[in-house]
C-alpha cells in the first residue's frame, strides 16, 4: 500500500500546482494593474502641469501639444509589455480553500467509493498462503469485495470442504450457481456439500441435483462419485460399480484418488459376489451382455508410441449416440491385453451394451488422455451385443 499511496500523494500535488498556480499568476497581475494605474496617474500630472505652463503664458499653443505628446508616448512606452487586465477574479481566499478542499474530498470519496481494499488484498495474495485457514481468510475477503466472482466463490466452497464445512460450502455453492449458472460442475459440488451436511442422508433434493449435472454433462465426475458414495452406503454395490467405473475413465493415469476408486471397486465387486446387497435402482437390461475383446499395438506403431501413453478400450453403438456405452483403461505398457466389456462397465446406467443389438469394437491411444480423441485408434468391425466369441482389435491407424 506504500507504493499506492505515494503514487497518490504526487497526483495530489500535480491537482495543486493547477489551483495555486493561477493565484500565484494573480498576484503578478495586481502588480502589473497597479504599475500601470501610476502611469496613468502620472500623466495626468504631467499634462494639468503643462496646461498651467500655457495658462501662465510660460507655453504657447504650440509647445502645449508637443508637451502633452510627448507625456503621451512615454505613458504608451510604460504599459505596452504589461499583461491584459483580468475581466474577473475568484478572489485570494476562494483558490486557496479549493486546493486543500478538493484532494480532501477526493480522498474521502476514494475511501468510499473506491477499491484500496481490492489493491491490498491484491498484494496479499501475491504472497503463498501459509496454511489452509489464512488462504480460506483470503478466499472470504475476496467474496466479500467481490460478491459476484463466481470464481472466488468456487474456491471458497472448496476451502470450506477441505474444512470438514460441508454447511459453510453449501450455502457459497448455492451462491454461486446464482452468478454463474447452473454449471454442471457447481451442481455436482452443491450435492455433494449438502450430502455432507446433512450427515451423508441422501435426499431427493440431492438427487434432483445429481440427475441435472449429468444431464448438462454425463462424465461430470463430481455427481459420478457422489452417486457411487451414495450407493455403496445404502448397500447398491451394482451401482457403486456402474458409476465408479463411470468415473474412472475420466481420471488421468496417476491421478491421486485412482487407487482408492479402484480399491472401492473391489470392495463393490467382493459384496456382490458374497451375494450381499440390495438390488440395482438402476432400469435392468434383458439380459446380460458380456464381449471379450484381445487388443493389440501393430508392430509399425510400437516406436511410437510410449509406454505410459494411455489407451481407451469401449465399445459405442454402431447406430445412434457416440457415447461409450462400456470402457476399459489401461496403458500401452499393458498392450498386448485381454479384456471383458460388460454392463457393469456402462458409462451410464440406462446405456448398457445390452440395450443396443449391435455395437462396435475400438481402442484408442491418447497421449493426453481424453478418451474422445488420440493419436492411433484401431476399429472393429460392427457385431451384435450378445456375441460371446473372442474379438480381436489391433491399433494400426491415425486417429483423425
Amino acid at each position: 500500500m506504500t507504493d499506492f499511496w505515494l503514487a497518490s500523494g504526487l497526483l495530489l500535488l500535480v491537482a495543486l500546482s493547477f489551483l495555486l498556480i493561477p493565484v500565484l499568476r494573480g498576484r503578478r497581475a495586481q502588480q502589473e494593474e497597479d504599475r500601470t494605474a501610476l502611469n496613468v496617474a502620472l500623466y495626468q500630472e504631467r499634462v494639468a502641469e503643462l496646461q498651467a505652463q500655457e495658462a501662465a503664458g510660460v507655453l504657447n499653443g504650440e509647445q502645449l501639444a508637443r508637451g502633452r505628446d510627448e507625456a503621451a508616448r512615454e505613458l504608451l512606452d510604460d504599459t505596452e509589455n504589461a499583461e491584459p487586465t483580468r475581466s474577473a477574479r475568484l478572489g485570494k481566499a476562494l483558490p486557496i480553500v479549493a486546493a486543500f478542499l478538493v484532494p480532501a474530498m477526493a480522498v474521502g470519496l476514494y475511501l468510499h467509493f473506491g477499491a484500496s481494499d481490492k489493491v491490498a488484498l491484491t498484494q496479499e495474495f501475491a504472497s503463498a498462503p501459509q496454511s489452509i485457514e489464512e488462504m480460506t481468510s483470503r478466499l472470504e475477503r475476496s467474496v466479500e469485495a467481490q460478491p459476484d466472482n463466481a470464481e472466488g466463490l468456487y474456491f471458497l466452497g472448496r476451502a470450506y470442504m477441505a474444512q470438514e464445512r460441508a454447511a459453510d460450502a453449501a450455502r457459497v455453492f448455492e451462491r454461486a450457481t446464482v452468478v454463474a449458472g447452473r454449471a454442471p460442475e457447481l451442481l455436482g459440488q452443491l450435492a455433494q456439500a449438502r450430502y455432507f451436511a446433512n450427515n451423508k442422508q441422501w435426499t431427493p433434493q440431492i438427487q434432483a441435483l445429481t440427475d441435472e449435472a449429468l444431464k448438462g454433462d454425463p462424465n461430470e465426475v463430481t455427481s459420478l462419485g457422489l452417486l457411487g458414495i451414495a450407493a455403496f452406503e445404502d448397500e447398491r454395490y451394482q451401482d457403486a460399480v456402474d458409476y465408479w467405473n463411470r468415473l474412472l475413465v475420466q481420471l488421468p493415469e496417476g491421478d491421486s484418488s485412482r487407487n482408492a476408486l479402484v480399491g472401492g471397486i473391489e470392495r463393490a465387486k467382493e459384496k456382490l459376489a458374497a451375494g450381499e446387497g440390495k438390488a440395482s435402482t438402476a432400469a435392468t437390461a434383458p439380459s446380460g451382455a458380456k464381449l471379450t475383446v484381445k487388443v493389440e499395438l501393430a508392430d509399425a506403431l510400437k516406436d511410437k508410441v510410449k509406454p505410459d501413453d494411455v489407451v481407451f478400450i469401449f465399445a459405442r453403438a454402431a447406430s445412434g449416440p457416440s457415447l461409450p456405452l462400456a470402457a476399459k483403461r489401461i496403458t500401452v505398457a499393458q498392450l498386448p491385453i485381454e479384456v471383458v466389456l460388460s454392463d457393469s462397465d456402462a458409462m451410464m446406467p440406462n446405456m448398457k451394451l445390452s440395450n443396443f443389438p449391435e455395437v462396435q469394437l475400438m481402442a484408442r491411444v491418447s497421449r493426453a488422455g481424453q478418451p474422445g480423441k488420440g493419436e492411433w485408434i484401431g476399429r472393429g468391425s460392427p457385431l451384435a451385443s450378445n456375441t460371446e466369441a473372442p474379438q480381436h482389435l489391433i491399433i494400426d491407424s491415425p486417429d483423425q
